[in-house]
């Protein structure tokens, strides 16, 4: 009798083919051992390649399985339960168009379009009618097609955009997903079947709905809704002007980049965050601010941001000057360490805060002190390294990932501090079903410039990226609703340019590293953009130079 040895979190299972057909499902394995995770497990890293649950081994082998709990699993999850979420809609209301709008308080922000705003039996019948998807656990079926096959199916079945979305990728493969009569196309991978799906929930917001997925704390209960009004304000402002624009869609970008019509677009994006960054300046000066705080996750151009601003308030009349918070870390040794034992230099309190707060009232109290300077090659924070003193109108820039938490500031009076969150939100979809990321877009940004100005390749980044992110979880992304205005330093031509700097980047990764599989995702949805080669319309201040090069504003 054969048998196959599989082995999964270090512990071999042998399975019996005679058990099974032609080989064993992942999904007949996931049943021994889904107990043993945090999450619901959702698909299979084999030998650095990411395969659906529906795959069948067929020879010895060693099996990672990603749950909810992480961001390729996540993924999973989230496409299949927003695939649910579309057909429960398409049924409801008539075929009305549904939109995967962008990430909000930890789900989905969706809409429906009908010619009424969603009222809460809405929401109640949209939940019980995927409920009832659920229930039945209809198969999701992959095929697996040529572009040009695909491109056929989609417009027979009248999804013209899709159709012609699909002109635009550079692979001729195509996987496109059918469920109970439904068909689509999504850029990555499914569940087997919509019975898969085990939690969930629907939030109304606005004009739409709110898709929460299971708690990474308790899978069996639905993440909870925390509210983000000024976030979402700042996200429809930004889609609402990429619509007047005419560049919510990679295909409208496509097209504008095909009839080299990109300077104004490029001229009009800038022309906006001049027009922001003066706004912003203006508050400060009318609100007599003396201590401005700018907080921003990992590449959202937070270095350019505060130059242009200082630039402003110049102009303004005002003399700002800026306290870089590195300069007030510990010394090494005083580093506090992380949950694996590592310093934790994203900690707040890796910054001696009773210092720095003492500086900062004395320079407010108009009171000379002396700046330190920390040494990175030594680990040594060096004392008396310049001295500094401010003029009543000379407010204080602080910027770093702490900058919005009260504790760093907790000497100074709240009515003193102006607070800025910037993010890099993304306002440009593949198409109604297939977001882009905001978490990507930073990626990309990062890999770009760490290579151009920091040496290292886009494996180093991808496989650092995670600790980026749990940094950004526990210690910027709680406190970005505290404040005073949220900017958005994402330019909605940015990707086509990225895309020419990023793409050899990411192919030099070759399919034997660890970075592999999330080298090969970011490729596979770049491949929809036009690369946009002419980058002479990009002015040297603007916050894409940071990345790319050029920029005159940013060391």
């Amino acid at each position: 009798m054969s048998s196959i040895n599989i082995r999964v979190n270090n512990i071999n299972r042998e399975y019996y083919l005679e058990d099974y057909s032609s080989g064993i499902a992942l999904e007949d394995i996931v049943k021994d051992i889904e107990a043993e995770y945090n999450g619901y497990i959702t698909i299979a890293n084999i030998n650095n390649k990411l395969r659906e649950l529906s795959y069948e081994v067929k020879e010895d082998c060693n099996i990672e399985f990603l749950d909810t709990t992480n961001s390729d699993g996540s993924r999973v999850y989230f496409r299949t339960m927003s695939f649910i979420f579309i057909m429960a809609c398409n049924e409801l209301f008539n075929k009305a168009r549904v939109t995967i709008e962008h990430s909000l308080s930890k789900g989905l922000y969706c809409e429906v379009h009908t010619d009424t705003r969603l009222q809460e039996f809405d929401i109640k019948n949209i939940k019980n009618k995927m409920k009832d998807i659920i229930y039945k656990d209809y198969k999701i079926e992959k095929i697996s097609t040529t572009k040009s096959n695909a491109i056929n199916i989609f417009e027979n079945h009248g999804m013209y955009e899709k159709a012609e979305l699909l002109r635009y990728k550079e692979y001729d493969d195509v996987k496109i997903y059918k469920c109970n009569n439904y068909i689509n196309h999504f850029y990555g991978h499914m569940l087997p079947s919509t019975g898969y799906v085990k939690t969930f929930d629907l939030k109304q917001y606005e004009n739409g709905v709110i898709l929460l997925g299971p708690s990474e704390l308790d899978k069996t209960k639905a993440t909870k809704y925390i509210p983000q009004p000024k976030l979402a304000n700042v996200y429809k402002e930004a889609e609402e002007w990429a619509k007047l624009m005419d560049v919510d869609k990679v295909i409208n970008l496509n097209k504008i980049i095909e009839n080299n019509q990109y300077g104004e677009i490029i001229r009009t994006v800038e022309a906006l965050h001049e027009k922001k960054l003066s706004q912003i300046a203006d508050m400060i000066k009318e609100n007599k601010k003396r201590v401005i705080l700018i907080a921003a996750p990992s590449s959202s151009g937070k270095t350019s941001f505060a130059n242009r601003l200082c630039i402003h308030l110049k102009v303004n009349g005002l003399n700002p000057v800026s306290i870089s918070l590195d300069d007030y870390f510990l010394n090494r040794e005083d580093t506090p360490l992380d949950e694996f034992g590592k310093y934790d230099f994203e900690s707040i309190y890796a910054i001696d805060l009773n210092k720095f707060n003492s500086d900062l009232k004395s320079l407010l109290e108009g009171k000379e002190i002396n700046l330190p300077k920390f040494n990175f090659k030594t680990g040594k924070r060096e004392e008396n390294y310049k001295k500094l003193k401010i003029k009543e109108n000379q407010p204080i820039i602080l910027e770093g990932i702490h900058g919005l938490n009260p504790i760093l500031t907790s000497s100074i009076p709240d009515q003193d501090k102006f607070k800025i969150y910037i993010s890099a939100l993304t306002q440009i979809n593949l198409d109604d079903y297939n977001r882009i990321p905001t978490t990507d877009l930073r990626l990309i940004r990062r890999m770009v410039r760490d290579y151009n100005f920091r040496g290292y390749s886009a494996k180093h980044t991808i496989m650092n990226w995670d600790s980026v992110r749990r940094g950004e979880k526990k210690y910027i992304f709680p406190y970005q609703e505290e404040a005073d205005i949220i900017f958005n330093s994402a330019c909605v031509y940015e990707l086509a340019v990225l895309k020419r700097y990023a793409k050899p980047l990411l192919e030099e990764i070759k399919s034997c590293d660890e970075s592999y599989i999330e080298a090969n995702r970011l490729l596979k949805f770049l491949q929809y953009f036009i690369e946009l080669k002419d980058i002479s319309d990009i002015p040297s201040t603007s916050i894409l130079r940071e990345f790319i090069g050029g920029s005159k504003i940013v060391d």
